[in-house]
């Protein structure tokens, strides 16, 4: 039997409290680095259990970023809910959550006032929309009205579409990778304080955070952004292009890359054009360049043009859809699908040579581990039994089929 490598986090305790993406996208890769992630939800449950797709066990959305937990149910509305939660974090390294800002504080669970009094080694990580205070401060946040009022959708998009959403939910999954490293290095810096800190990680920050290099040629340069469609503003050609078989990407990032791509489609013609030798003439000519690229590909095989100038170092690819990238030969090399049964994911992207991450446990049913996260906490049986009678706490129904 292999044996099975300690990851990275192994010894890492954390308190999980988030709910829907960013949270819970960012304590699955703890927990897939071997953190110990108890995830605890209200006796309703995630509200993303209720979205769909949907497979036989229940909700894929929710499935996707909830592996590698313990799976609780605590009411901590309730007085001795909150009193469960602070028993929890006896031992803990990280508390995360995303309720509204001033709710635990209402509880009596504040950061300042109680809990970092308690537990002055606590990571204390606070994902909100807007932040706590200030114009916005307080008010709730979804990725795409994010998308909206931070300007990262006035930028996606052609001149005749108008601004789009992105179709990934991007504010949420950078805010759960910012908030992934701010645990990372608030732990690093505990190494030489002894001390926990209060993380403030918002929707709002981590969006304008990708507006580059936009904000910077506005506030730099004074330069407005429009919407470029799949055209790079700062570099040509970097662009689609129509083949026979379908649309592909183009992404010529140098001049060096722009010989060679010459080279390769026998247009070398264009490296003496005055108005395509540097990179600045190329994006000053782009719809001349654009039309005389477009003749040579028209006719091609998308697929297989891209792989033959991706191999000669000229970045380029026939534009995938998801299937056909999950079925990719290098998705599976890179072990990028996981699956266990009926259960099959993403896979770990994070690769570690010495403490590699590993997928353990699937995500579970509302309330699986209940008990056994009450019991490690020193908590007695018929306790747990008089809070599951009182509702406080919540273990699965025997007549509930779905596992997530």
């Amino acid at each position: 039997m292999k044996k099975e490598i300690a990851g990275a986090l192994t010894g890492f305790r954390v308190i999980d409290l988030s709910r829907v993406l960013a949270g819970p996208f960012c304590t699955q890769i703890l927990g897939d680095h071997g953190a110990e992630v108890v995830k605890i939800e209200p006796p309703a449950g995630d509200e993303t259990r209720g979205w769909g797709p949907f497979t036989p066990d229940g909700s894929a959305y929710y499935s996707g970023i909830n592996r590698n937990k313990l799976h609780a149910a605590v009411d901590f509305s309730k007085e001795e809910g909150r009193k469960v939660l602070l028993e929890l974090l006896a031992g803990a390294d990280v508390l995360i959550h995303n309720f509204k800002p001033g709710t635990l504080e209402r509880w009596g669970l504040g950061y300042d006032e109680v809990l970092s009094k308690a537990f002055p080694k606590l990571i204390y990580c606070q994902i909100t929309g807007f932040g706590e205070d200030g114009p916005l401060g307080g008010l709730p946040g979804y990725d795409s009205v994010v998308q909206a009022i931070a300007g990262c959708m006035s930028v996606n998009g052609s001149p005749e579409s108008g601004p789009i959403r992105v179709g990934m939910s991007i504010v949420d999954m950078g805010t759960g990778m910012n908030a992934l490293a701010a645990i990372l290095m608030a732990a690093l810096e505990r190494e030489r304080s002894g001390l926990g800190q209060k993380l403030d990680i918002s929707l709002y920050d981590c969006a304008l955070a990708y507006l580059h290099p936009h904000a910077a040629g506005y506030l730099q340069a004074g330069h407005v952004p429009v919407r470029s469609g799949n055209q790079h503003p700062s570099i040509a050609p970097y662009e689609e292009f129509a083949t026979r078989t379908g649309p592909m990407f183009l992404g010529v990032g140098n001049d060096g890359q722009f010989r060679a791509a010459c080279d390769f489609l026998a247009c070398r013609e264009l490296l003496d054009d005055p108005r395509f030798t540097t990179n600045a003439q190329r994006v000053k000519n782009r719809a001349a360049l654009h039309e005389l690229l477009q003749t040579i590909v028209a006719e091609q095989d998308g697929q297989d043009l891209s792989e033959r100038l991706l191999k000669k170092g000229i970045p380029a690819s026939a534009i995938l859809d998801v299937p056909q990238v999950l079925a990719a030969p290098h998705t599976a090399y890179r072990s990028m699908i996981v699956s266990d049964g009926d259960y099959k994911a993403l896979g770990i992207p994070i690769k570690m040579s010495r403490t590699p991450g590993s997928v353990r446990s699937k995500p579970k049913r509302l309330g699986t581990d209940t008990k056994a996260v009450l019991r490690a906490a020193g908590i007695p049986d018929e306790r747990i039994d008089r809070m599951i009678s009182d509702g406080i706490v919540k273990v699965p129904e025997r007549a509930e089929a779905k596992f997530y």
